[in-house]
């Protein structure tokens, strides 16, 4: 495997900012006017305007732009400004005054980290020509600094007047831009990190066509010539992989290079100084310098109003029963946390491992995700975030299309309109006050056992699962749990309601309190929808129906149904495990989108209004009619009578 020109970064770079900063005498004007005219000048002003390397000073062939800098307390401000808009940082110290080079680590470098400056820093020891020469090596007085600040990409020592290694200082700040260590490397553990292995795996497998577990010698040379535009001759492919072998022997088997051997090949390339190639490689697979897909491989911006939806196509679904399947090793029908890991192992991390998507969905008594939870995570992931969803597809193997992946559902005002909802994931928000029993709802609606005790909820979290139609078929049904506390600044937002397509409101059956607040809420949400246009279904659920009802339950339940039009509270005990179908019910209501849409008090007087105006605007749109037919009339009439 061969290295050649780099491709720029992601973000296609077109001029690299270099910022040259440390202490005042340090050699920072003269390091960056010798460099540039390649001559050593006689005066140098305190700071340097803006100064533009030639483009043919470097194999990149990439522009740099070098910012000189002052250290005085008076250009403080411009220095920070200058460093957080640099692409990397050379820090200066003088290699015949030591407090210089102390003030990196007690002064510099941390300054840079207060700044949240996070880009590549080459340490350069300016004035090498004046350094005693019984002084300590680079090496000894660099290992702890660096040991310290992993940002430090490279130390080097120069001297502008002498003319050493005055381009070095440029071109490794250079490459630590288009080439940075710190994405593919752990210097201290020396291996390739995570999100590395992970990206060249998938090209591993993108690139071993018959799916043998190697990369043949065809597939190399493709290989070859799809990053480096150039075959390799038999000889090369020979050197390869007895490179290989003769340091890992599983590196190399019967049918060519293994994916163990293609990770030593660029440990070994990294090791070597030679991070350009790995790049190459990366970034023809079109992988940034976060080693995520690029923006250009991923979805174009979905447009889209606020109360419509992205779900996936029978296609991604279809790829992803078949990706479960071909994971599923034990055939158990279900995956197990390594089987899970696996089939994630080519994307930059798991992304169910954290929230709101870690627990979300119904795993078994082994803990294993069955195929039914597998598709409501990814359900989920699209709902919440489509642009991620589509790009993990990509990861573990999706290879049509992008945009053939997902779909945008149809608006709910329109849904409304036509008294059905032909959508195939549903989310229903769940409110209700403090101990009502809105979290032991979630953890049955994906087969968590009742838990005695209460134990709050901070943030929101979510649960899915499917739910069985009377027609045979399997809906996605998404349940979002926003604590009591959190209800006032959602509904801050117009739209808040628009993702909405169902609400159901738990209170404590047993405590009147509960239900008092319950029912303030369903109006709050109720009259939110109103005055935005976002109306939803309610339902309310009574929980906690093993205990005795607070006296006047039945009067104040039917009272509030009656009210405002919707259907009676459905009593349900997640202890007993009696949930009376009640995520059937939801699912209906959700299908039927004008039913059980409650009404206040206020959007009853403005529906009333409404009406009036209508009709009196009806009144006057008929009796000018009347008046326009009867001018006609007597215009006829008029008309003869003088004929």
């Amino acid at each position: 495997m061969a290295g050649g020109a780099s491709a720029l970064n992601s973000n296609s770079t077109t001029t690299i900012r270099i910022v040259v900063a440390g202490d005042r005498g340090t050699g920072k004007s003269s390091l960056i006017v010798t460099a540039a005219a390649e001559a050593f000048p006689a005066n140098v002003p305190p700071v340097l305007p803006p100064t533009r390397l030639p483009e043919d000073m470097f194999p990149d062939r990439v522009p740099v732009n070098v910012i000189d800098t002052s250290a005085s307390m008076e250009n403080r401000g411009r220095l920070a400004e200058e460093l957080k808009s640099a692409d990397a940082v050379v820090l200066t110290y003088a290699c015949d005054k030591p407090s210089t080079l102390d003030r990196l680590s007690t002064f510099w470098l941390p300054e840079l980290r207060r700044l949240e400056v996070r880009v590549p820093v080459i340490v350069v020891g300016c004035k090498l020509d004046l350094r005693d020469e019984q002084a300590v090596s680079l090496e000894q007085v660099m290992s702890p600094i660096m040991q310290q600040f992993r940002e430090i990409e490279t130390c080097i020592e120069c001297s502008a007047f002498k003319h050493i290694q005055l381009p070095e200082v440029f071109y490794y700040a250079q490459k630590a831009v288009l080439h940075p260590t710190a994405p593919l490397f752990d210097q201290e553990a020396q291996t390739l990190k995570p999100r590395c292995v992970r990206a060249l795996k998938r090209i591993f497998i993108l690139c071993d066509n018959d799916r043998d577990g190697a990369l043949s010698d065809a597939e190399l040379n493709d290989f070859q010539v799809k990053c480096f535009n150039a075959p390799l001759q038999p000889s090369e492919i020979v050197g390869v992989k007895r490179v290989v072998q003769d340091k890992l022997s599983e590196g190399v088997n019967e049918n060519g290079l293994t994916l163990t051997g293609f990770l030593f090949l660029h440990a070994l390339f990294i090791e070597k100084g030679r991070l350009e190639t790995t790049w190459t490689v990366l970034r023809k697979f079109g992988y940034n310098n976060d080693i995520r897909l690029s923006d250009d491989q991923l979805l174009p911006p979905i447009t889209r109003s606020p109360d419509q939806s992205i779900e996936l196509t029978s296609e991604a679904f279809e790829f992803l029963r078949g990706v479960f399947s071909l994971f599923d090793i034990d055939g158990d029908g279900a995956l197990n946390e390594l089987e899970l890991e696996d089939l994630f192992s080519t994307a930059p991390e798991n992304p169910w491992s954290e929230a709101p998507y870690a627990n979300a969905a119904e795993k078994n008594a082994l803990e294993r995700l069955s195929l039914d939870g597998f598709l409501s995570q990814w359900a989920l992931m699209t709902l919440l975030d489509p642009i991620r969803s589509v790009e993990n597809l990509i990861y573990i193997g999706y290879s049509d299309d992008p945009s053939s992946a997902i779909q945008v559902t149809r608006k709910r005002r329109v849904d409304r309109n036509k008294k059905h909802s032909d959508r195939n994931v549903f989310q229903c928000f769940v409110f209700g006050p403090k101990e009502s029993g809105k979290s032991s709802l979630l953890n049955s609606f994906v087969g968590r056992p009742f838990v005695e005790g209460y134990s709050p909820t901070i943030e929101e979290r979510y649960a899915v699962n499917v739910v069985d139609q009377l027609d045979g078929t399997k809906k996605t049904l998404i349940l979002r749990e926003i604590p009591e506390d959190a209800i006032e600044k959602l509904l801050l937002n117009k739209d808040a309601l628009a993702a909405c397509d169902i609400a159901v409101f738990v209170h404590d059956s047993s405590k009147e309190s509960s239900w008092i607040r319950a029912t303030e809420l369903l109006v709050e949400i109720a009259s939110h929808g109103e005055s935005t246009g976002y109306e939803v279904p309610c339902l309310i659920v009574a929980a906690k129906d093993d205990f005795d009802p607070y006296p006047t339950a039945i009067q104040d339940s039917t009272r509030v149904s009656q009210d405002m039009g919707i259907e009676a509270p459905i009593p349900i005990s997640t202890k007993l495990g009696d949930f009376n179908n009640i995520f059937g019910r939801i699912m209906r209501a959700a299908e039927h989108p004008h039913l059980s849409i409650p009404e206040t008090e206020a959007g009853k007087t403005r529906k009333h209004y409404h009406r009036l105006l209508n009709r009196s605007l009806m009144v006057v749109s008929v009796g000018a009619a009347v008046a326009v037919v009867g001018l006609a009339a007597y215009r006829v009439y008029a008309t003869r009578k003088n004929a």
